[in-house]
């Protein structure tokens, strides 16, 4: 397979990850409101759920066909920077006299902490020579990912339960469509997603093994950013549309989704442990992503008002991280 070959398939797998993508969530947000289930629930648990359906599937594949550590934790890692690097673009459709995270409601701060201690667990588990051992596939760092995740749902419901956010008016027409005819739309798209995204660790193997700039390296950039491809698509048409909270929601409740799927990455590993054989190169991408979040964080609960450049402070200092990160990373991996 020639490098040109292998560019134009992994192209074509991302332009159908975009397209997909975008409709994907439209029918997801209608069918929200054909079922009549809260906005903000949605938001974090399908709507997160539905654009990391690539790195879900992108991991399965890296873990079962191609048996890639590398690329399935670069995938993963590399999709929570490259999100939290989307909320500098959101904010350059912000009107100057505004910030992103300014109008971000405060239950985003519980959404992006959990965020930041999954990180660290997968960090760790990167780091640590031994896990405690429960099967052949699984150690207790990997359950931890599963048992975090659900205890973040129930815990950011919960408080979104008793701090009401005022939701927008919808912008669908639910009138013109049935109910299974969403189902079956949303069916149908989350179809192509699974197809083009099986397709992708091929491709990115064959493009890391051409151009010579490793796995690592690979799945961090390549790999994660057609991948989260569909948050862009959804949160940029978001923020145009006002829902902002929605948009950044759905960047946080992605990131705590993400680290859920290392463990179903860590069950079809068949080679061994997941994080062990990946390279501690990823470290310096987890690290990267725990400032993001702190920066973030610390963006929602100061507030600042207005903006003197296309960025914020805070979302201008989280791109120079995701740049950044990116230039160390490239340099570590080519040094190697």
């Amino acid at each position: 397979m020639t490098l040109t070959t292998t560019i134009a398939g992994f192209s074509i797998c991302a332009a159908v990850i975009f397209f997909a993508g975008k409709r994907l969530s439209h029918y997801g947000d209608l069918l929200a409101e054909k079922t009549g289930m809260g906005k903000a629930w949605i938001g974090l648990l399908l709507m997160s759920a539905v654009t990391s359906l690539p790195e879900l599937m992108v991991g399965i594949s890296s873990a079962a066909i191609v048996r890639s550590a590398d690329l399935a934790v670069g995938d993963i890692m590399g999709s929570c920077a490259f999100n939290l690097g989307i909320l500098s673009v959101m904010d350059a459709f912000v009107p100057r006299r505004e910030t992103l995270l300014s109008r971000v409601s405060q239950s985003q701060i519980l959404a992006a902490a959990f965020g930041m201690i999954l990180i660290a667990l997968a960090a760790a588990g990167i780091f640590l020579d031994k896990d405690i051992v429960l099967t052949p596939f699984i150690g207790v760092n990997s359950l931890l990912f599963a048992l975090l995740y659900f205890v973040a749902l129930r815990v950011i419901f919960r408080y979104q339960q008793s701090h009401p956010a005022a939701e927008s008016a919808p912008v669908h027409d639910t009138v013109s469509l049935t109910l299974p005819q969403v189902v079956r739309r949303y069916v149908l798209y989350a179809l192509l997603i699974i197809a083009a995204a099986l397709f992708l660790p091929y491709f990115a193997e064959h493009l890391a093994e051409q151009t010579r700039l490793g796995k690592t390296f690979t799945g961090t950039l390549f790999l994660a950013a057609s991948t989260s491809l569909p948050e862009i698509a959804v949160s940029v048409a978001a923020v145009r549309m006002g829902s902002i909270d929605m948009a950044v929601g759905n960047l946080f409740g992605s990131n705590i989704f993400n680290v859920f799927i290392l463990f179903i990455d860590d069950l079809f590993y068949a080679p061994g442990h997941l994080l062990k054989d990946a390279s501690e190169s990823h470290l310096l991408s987890a690290l990267a992503v725990l400032v993001m979040s702190g920066i973030a964080i610390i963006g929602i609960t100061f507030k600042s008002k207005g903006k003197r450049f296309l960025l914020a402070w805070d979302t201008l200092l989280i791109f120079a991280v995701y740049i950044l990160n990116l230039l160390v990373l490239h340099r570590l991996t080519h040094a190697s």
